[in-house]
């Protein structure tokens, strides 16, 4: 969560620019308790409508749609965003100190903020949504590429400097897509099972496991390859359900068969305090001896039975 307008601005030499304050406040927006009733209720119908007929086996893709509508529109709002941004530095290189730069630089700094507002709007839509396709569906959503940042924060009118503006646009992009916290490392393959009760016990095994390492560490950040069929789903369910920050490295497949080790280094690299290890491949058995070779602590339950799979 960064800093509001006012805690950027503290201490700042306005250089000569009075901007004023945003053209709106928190209820010019949704409220918390709106947007859970709400989508809750229109999630609930939509879903109600398609049980028991053909296009139940369609609901999982409405469901992702569902909540894409909101990323979206979070999306289109940062695109505004940056082109506002962009307007505030090239009016801030040609200043020239008259009246008609003044009142231009505080039109597109008052756009940013607008933008800004709507987009946190609208993530904290996406948010509710991806909860509740998390508990429709099973598993944690994700766009098709890029990330799923969250720049939550409480809105607040103030008075703003175009240059701490860019400066702290900056900051909690940056943010927003650096979680802090504690890394910790879990990894596994794709398993296949003789029995419901034998997935479902496996699955209990993943959860209690995290439960006893996020005991340990409160801060911490999972850090897993995003793999949407195997146990790395399982994790992000969990971390969806915990409220606990993710970071995913997918394979970046250009590399063939390197592209799995090249991962373990990536996510070797954020010093994690824990590897969580459970069945996998070659790839997965490499990142166990690295990881205790750094004197990183390794959770193995590899030994636990999957009933085959990769």
């Amino acid at each position: 969560m960064y800093d509001s307008f006012l805690e950027q601005l503290a201490g700042l030499d306005l250089t000569g620019f009075t901007i004023q304050s945003a053209p709106f406040n928190t209820t010019d927006f949704p409220g918390e308790e709106a947007i859970d009733q709400t989508l809750g209720a229109v999630w609930s119908e939509l879903f109600a409508m398609f049980a028991d007929t053909a296009l139940e086996v369609d609901a999982e893709d409405i469901a992702w749609g569902f909540v894409n509508l909101f990323h979206r529109a979070a999306s289109r709002k940062s695109a505004q965003l940056d082109r506002a941004a962009d307007e505030i530095r090239a009016l801030l290189a040609a200043a020239d100190g008259s009246e008609v730069h003044s009142s231009n630089l505080e039109e597109q700094v008052e756009r940013a903020q607008a933008a800004e507002a709507s987009m946190i709007a609208f993530e904290q839509m996406r948010e509710v949504a991806a909860l509740l396709y998390h508990d429709e569906i099973g598993s944690c959503w994700r766009p098709i590429s890029g990330s799923r940042a969250n720049h939550a924060a409480h809105l607040t009118s103030a008075v703003v400097d175009a240059r701490d503006f860019l400066k702290a646009r900056s900051e909690r992009r940056r943010a927003a897509h650096s979680p802090e916290g504690t890394p910790v490392v879990f990894a596994g393959g794709r398993s296949s099972f003789a029995s419901s009760d034998e997935a479902k016990a496996f699955a209990a095994n993943v959860w209690a496991t995290l439960d006893k390492v996020y005991d340990r560490i409160p801060d911490m950040v999972l850090v897993h390859g995003g793999d949407s069929k195997g146990v790395d789903r399982l994790a992000a369910s969990w971390a969806e359900r915990r409220n606990v920050q993710q970071l995913v490295f997918a394979l970046d497949r250009r590399l063939g068969a390197r592209a799995g080790f090249k991962r373990n280094e990536q996510m070797l690299s954020l010093k994690p305090r824990y590897l969580v290890a459970f069945p996998g491949n070659g790839v997965l058995e490499r990142l166990v001896i690295e990881a205790k070779a750094q004197r990183i602590t390794v959770v193995d339950r590899r030994a636990i039975a999957t009933g085959g799979g990769g």
